[in-house]
């Protein structure tokens, strides 16, 4: 056997990480490392490896890569939240606050295809040299490249039109009453959101979203803040998003889309707060003009393990 059971007890930790972004589940994740444990310990060479978890991270990586191709060869569209066991999403979200995961990039991974997605995760977030990554997609060193190159442009923002250009200066003054109000209801602040909102603000939301008997429209500054507080559990969970070219929050526990937060403004105030389930032809894309930095919103706080090159 080339790998021993305390390299592998070494590498684990590393090559779940890896697993989670490709395949975007902790569930899946576990068994995709245990499939390439399952593989080492069965291999038939028995000269020993000399770099053990960039050995494991190729398997590993392949058993992913394999993965990702079955989903799609069985017309699998990413799964939303309200579909994922309750234990499962815990689960995911657990790995997301742990390893201080990206969740808006965990929501636009499944916009890739799967060798886009294996490149963009071994060699963007985990530095893996290209040659290596080749190795895994069974492909030359030009089309890894060429595989994660594509993957950053569909990650990229979205262009704006030239209605929204014109716009721009408003939409910056607009998007940091957004943040600011958002910030103040992740943590509860109920004094921060009541100087935020207007007296007339109203909030709607659809009833699947709220607890049974609970109002679809709540109206004033005082009870939309009293209310908010009391979700802002789920309100950290949110993040900024493109959805379907318009610029919202996301709520998306375990990096998995639940419901959008749009948030409209006046005269310096948030005057508007719509709530709706995502549906699943929603387009999400990353927020921010094209020349805005993507790295900066998928790799922040990201402290990937990094294998040393074989």
């Amino acid at each position: 056997m080339p790998i021993t059971v305390e390299e592998f007890a070494t590498a684990r930790p590393h090559l779940l990480s890896v697993a989670h972004r490709m395949l975007g589940s902790a569930q899946d994740a576990q068994d995709a490392v245990q499939t390439a444990w399952v593989r080492a310990a069965t291999a038939r060479s028995s000269a020993s490896v000399e770099n053990p978890s960039a050995w494991l991270t190729t398997v590993t990586a392949r058993v992913c890569l394999d993965e990702l191709r079955a989903r799609r060869r069985r017309n699998e569209a990413p799964l939303l939240a309200d579909a994922v066991p309750a234990a499962d999403l815990a689960a995911d979200e657990a790995v997301l606050r742990t390893e201080d995961v990206s969740r808006a990039l965990m929501v636009l991974l499944d916009r890739l295809t799967p060798p886009q997605r294996v490149a963009y995760v071994l060699h963007d977030l985990f530095s893996t040299p290209f040659d290596r990554v080749a190795e895994v997609l069974g492909a030359t060193v030009s089309s890894a490249k060429q595989h994660a190159s594509r993957a950053r442009r569909r990650l990229a923002p979205a262009r704006p039109g030239a209605e929204e250009t014109g716009a721009e200066e408003t939409g910056r003054a607009d998007q940091r009453i957004v943040d600011a109000f958002m910030a103040a209801a992740q943590t509860g602040d109920t004094r921060a959101m009541i100087q935020l909102l207007a007296p007339d603000s109203v909030r709607d939301a659809e009833a699947a979203l709220l607890p049974h008997g609970g109002r679809t429209t709540v109206t004033g500054a005082s009870d939309i803040a009293a209310e908010t507080a009391q979700f802002r559990d789920r309100i950290r969970a949110a993040c900024p998003l493109s959805v379907n070219g318009r610029p919202m929050y996301v709520i998306a526990p375990g990096g998995r889309p639940f419901a959008t937060i749009e948030i409209s403004t006046a005269g310096g105030q948030v005057t508007h707060i719509a709530l709706c389930l995502v549906r699943p032809n929603d387009r999400f894309d990353a927020p921010g003009p094209p020349n805005a930095p993507w790295r900066s919103v998928s790799h922040a706080g990201s402290r990937p393990s990094r294998p040393s090159r074989p």
